[in-house]
């Protein structure tokens, strides 16, 4: 490669990073089944959003999520409702996920104490629906509905603590379809910080 070359490929490369930086960004949080940490990037009139959850927090268990999807964006009119500052959207688009959620609690029978766990690890196709007011100061907030559908590779198990021969101990596992995705961790009210 000559000097020519690298010098002009430098500049295409320098001129790009600058290009993604420059767009509109945005960072925050969700809430829903859990705390989801959001960050979003314009590209063009459009933007992609990436979101790394961790549902499951408020019940028995803990989990992590990625998720990232590519989102058409489309202001209402300009007088829905009639505000006099900022700007009402809807959004939606497609896009990608994985997880994992492992929950469990133990319980006494008879003085005999029993563990029972459950790990569900999934992905698939992801989506994102949603609505957003951003205000005239650089606040955004939303609420959306981010499906996942896929394959949920799951596993459950229970064991006498205090006898391990026990009868009643058992573990089984399997793959069905992640139907919890649709509504379990789904629904988000979200605030970010525009910049």
């Amino acid at each position: 490669m000559t000097k020519k070359s690298v010098i002009l490929v430098a500049m295409m490369a320098i001129l790009g990073v600058a290009t993604a930086v420059a767009q509109p960004r945005a960072i925050g949080g969700q809430i829903g089944n859990g705390i989801t940490f959001s960050y979003e990037h314009a590209l063009g009139n459009n933007f992609v959003t990436a979101d790394l959850s961790f549902p499951g927090w408020f019940i028995n268990g803990f989990g992590v999520e990625a998720v990232a999807t590519y989102n058409w964006l489309n202001p209402f009119g300009a007088d829905f409702p009639a505000v006099s500052q900022g700007d009402w959207n809807w959004y939606m688009g497609p896009g990608l996920a994985i997880g994992n959620i492992f929950d469990g609690y133990s319980y006494t029978v008879l003085g005999d104490k029993y563990l029972h766990v459950n790990n569900n690890f999934y992905l698939g196709a992801a989506g994102r629906f949603g609505v957003e007011y951003n205000f005239w100061f650089p606040l955004q907030l939303s609420v959306e509905w981010r499906p996942v559908i896929g394959p949920d590779f799951w596993s459950e198990s229970r064991l006498n603590v205090d006898d391990p021969y026990d009868i009643d101990n058992y573990s089984s596992s399997g793959v069905r379809f992640y139907h919890e995705g649709l509504y379990w961790s789904a629904f988000l009210l979200g605030v970010r910080y525009k910049f």
